[in-house]
């Protein structure tokens, strides 16, 4: 019964996503159905696991509640002041409009590569994508597969050096640097890189021949009436939040690293506001998506006359991305406190696999099942690393594979920042997820296979 209600949630979950039934619906009712059919006590369940727990749904809201009202004003600002629209033209202009899926990729990739969190290349780049689609007319799904591509592939767990907290995560477990397995990172993300953007020019041209067009969502802020270009800024003005936004998330990482230890340790204000900067991954992100939108806000009349209101509506705007989230990763809070998901450890360290394919299977499996990639990472990581570790396989290939394998089938339907992606486009499951799901897991399970094949030849 234990395995079988835990089996049963997960595709449950999936399916109910699927069918387009609200998420968070879905996610309490597959709690729920966890908790009983593996004996865990229900009021603790809810209230603790689900709820406050390390991977609670709360927890996680209020982990990351300034980050996602600072995402949703900032898209807000420059999507209702035509600026986003502007740097889309622009764009379109000297690359070509066919090209707007190349454009979302690398930005976005540049973006987590430097050390932006994935929900704010999120809200970042949602206004620009809507007016690259609409120039472009490209059919809105394949933007959340682009953006998946950038985002949420080899920037967070094959390049070599990345930030991400999936390569932290392996880091500090095995004591390795973030570099660890580079020439392994680097073969797989090539392989995520290459294979996801042919597969998202092929869906491109297939689209083109079938009909399809971009179509708006209703709650899409973009100029949609023909003549309206001359309501924009010009570009070099409209990109000045942007770059202002990632400026104040990169610079100091840029600074930090070329400073030596002895400074860094120092006292004094700038030191401390250094420090401060590196140190909180989310709320120095919301400070500079703020100061981003304070000067939006300053250079831009359209908004300036009603600037609280935008705000405001923009706030709005990231109440259901956050919640829809927050209730997926609860679900991911539950399953783990189950005798079903400790069996499952187990039974993959004992399955008698070599050592690879067996940590392979290890950290997709419970990446899936929490619909989580640092989340199934850390739990692997704090409890089957040592026993893969012991079997021979080196610290850096470890690292690196395992790192690789977390961001594969994490990506499941029911994954909070799938989730979070498509509430903040206003697309369903239905709509998306096929392309996404492509982009997000099979491609990079291949390349982790193949990854995993290179080591076994050249061992």
């Amino acid at each position: 019964m234990e395995y079988l209600g835990l089996l049963g949630s997960v595709a449950l979950l999936i399916w109910l996503a699927m069918r387009g039934i609200d998420i968070v619906f879905s996610a309490v009712l597959c709690s729920l159905i966890v908790i009983v059919t593996n004996g865990l006590p229900i009021a603790e369940g809810i209230t603790e696991y689900f709820s406050f727990g390390p991977l609670g749904a709360f927890t996680f809201a209020g982990k990351f509640f300034l980050l996602f009202i600072a995402g949703a004003m900032f898209g807000r600002v420059m999507g209702d002041s035509q600026a986003a629209a502007s740097i889309a033209l622009a764009l379109v202009a000297r690359l070509g409009a066919h090209r707007a899926l190349w454009i979302t990729v690398l930005s976005c990739a540049l973006l987590t590569y430097g050390g932006v969190v994935v929900f704010v290349v999120i809200f970042a780049m949602y206004p620009l994508g809507l007016r690259l689609l609409k120039e472009a007319d490209i059919p809105k799904r394949l933007f959340c597969a682009a953006l998946a591509l950038g985002a949420g592939t080899f920037t967070l767990s094959a390049l070599p050096g990345t930030p991400s907290i999936q390569n932290v995560i392996s880091a500090v477990a095995l004591g390795t640097d973030l570099f660890a397995g580079g020439w392994l990172g680097l073969v797989g993300a090539v392989i995520m890189f290459s294979g996801g953007m042919w597969y998202l020019e092929r869906q491109r041209v297939r689209a083109a021949a079938n009909g399809e067009h971009f179509v708006a969502g209703p709650r899409d802020q973009i100029a949609v009436e023909h003549g309206d270009d001359g309501d924009h800024p010009p570009w070099q003005i409209a990109i000045l939040p942007l770059a202002l936004v990632l400026l104040t998330i990169i610079l100091p990482r840029v600074i930090t690293a070329m400073i030596d230890e002895a400074t860094l340790n120092s006292s004094g204000g700038l030191v401390e506001l250094l420090r401060f900067a590196v140190g909180q991954p989310i709320v120095w992100p919301s400070v500079a998506l703020s100061l981003g939108t304070l000067l939006a806000i300053a250079l831009f009349p359209g908004v300036r006359r009603r600037a609280l209101l935008t705000m405001g509506l923009g706030v709005n705007d990231a109440i259901m991305p956050l919640i829809n989230t927050a209730a997926v990763i609860g679900f991911g809070g539950v399953v783990t406190h189950t005798a079903g998901f400790e069996g499952f450890t187990r039974l993959m360290l004992d399955s008698g696999l070599p050592p690879l394919p067996s940590m392979f299977a290890s950290v997709s499996l419970v990446s899936a099942i929490t619909g989580s990639a640092s989340g199934g990472l850390q739990i692997f990581m704090q409890t089957m690393a040592p026993a893969y570790l012991a079997m021979g396989i080196e610290p850096g290939t470890l690292h690196r594979v395992a790192t690789m394998a977390s961001g594969g089938f994490d990506s499941l339907p029911h994954c909070g920042a799938i989730v979070a992606m498509l509430t903040i486009t206003g697309l369903t499951h239905r709509e998306a997820y096929r392309d996404v799901g492509i982009i997000t897991v099979v491609i990079p399970v291949v390349a982790t296979v193949c990854v995993m094949a290179l080591v076994a030849l050249t061992q």
